[in-house]
């Protein structure tokens, strides 16, 4: 299923900066459900940080191709795994959608965003793409707060649109230095990479190569990584 959007731009790429780890690139490229991939790693909790009428940022508004103050739907959470804010997620539709094609985002509450997205055969996705952020990005400073202790000089997110009836909804994840700390831990200070040689089974996994998605990702039983 084609999609009409494309949330690349000079900034946000499809493929990961060659200076990320390789638990970076992995987990900035994964397709499918970010939700159903931090299960694995522990018991995941929605916290809903605001959801309203806003205005899109200038990256939002350039790919969906709004008009810079036209009202959109947001909806910011974190994802906690185990208690610990692992994930700072921004989301938006365009206000009329919001009433219309995506009004059941407005009522998820405390569930996950992925339980409507995948939920859906209609719904297609476009590109994952990533890219570093500073506090010169806005949701550099949302994903902060969220930091214990200071929070480093750049963090890392990935974005993509879902599309459904031709209204795109747009979703930007960021993560946290906790979860790469856990990572980390699973695999041994000494040896980060081992933990990836023996991925966990992906419920929604695409390679590294994937550019473009349905919503309903085949499931793969093994991904093979150069090294």
């Amino acid at each position: 299923m084609s999609i009409r959007f494309d949330a690349a731009d000079a900034h946000w790429r499809v493929a990961p900066l060659p200076g990320l780890s390789a638990a970076q690139k992995d987990w900035l490229t994964r397709g499918g459900s970010l939700t159903a991939h931090l299960r694995a790693l522990g018991a995941v909790a929605v916290r809903v940080t605001r959801e309203g009428v806003a205005l899109p940022w200038a990256d939002e508004s350039a790919a969906l191709g709004l008009a810079p103050r036209a009202p959109v739907w947001v909806r910011e959470v974190v994802l906690c795994v185990d208690g610990v804010p692992f994930v700072a997620a921004h989301s938006i539709a365009p206000l009329a959608a919001s009433a219309g094609v995506w009004q059941a985002m407005r009522r998820l509450r405390m569930r996950p965003l992925a339980e409507l997205l995948y939920s859906d055969s209609s719904v297609a996705r476009s590109s994952l793409v990533s890219r570093r952020l500073t506090a010169r990005h806005p949701l550099y400073h949302l994903a902060a707060h969220e930091v214990d202790g200071p929070p480093p000089h750049a963090l890392v997110a990935r974005r993509s649109v879902f599309e459904r009836r031709s209204a795109p909804l747009m979703v930007t994840e960021c993560m946290l230095p906790a979860l790469w700390t856990h990572l980390a831990t699973l695999s041994g200070a000494s040896k980060s990479d081992e933990w990836l040689a023996h991925p966990r089974v992906r419920e929604h996994g695409r390679p590294l190569e994937h550019t473009a998605s349905r919503a309903h990702p085949a499931t793969r039983a093994s991904d093979e990584r150069s090294r």
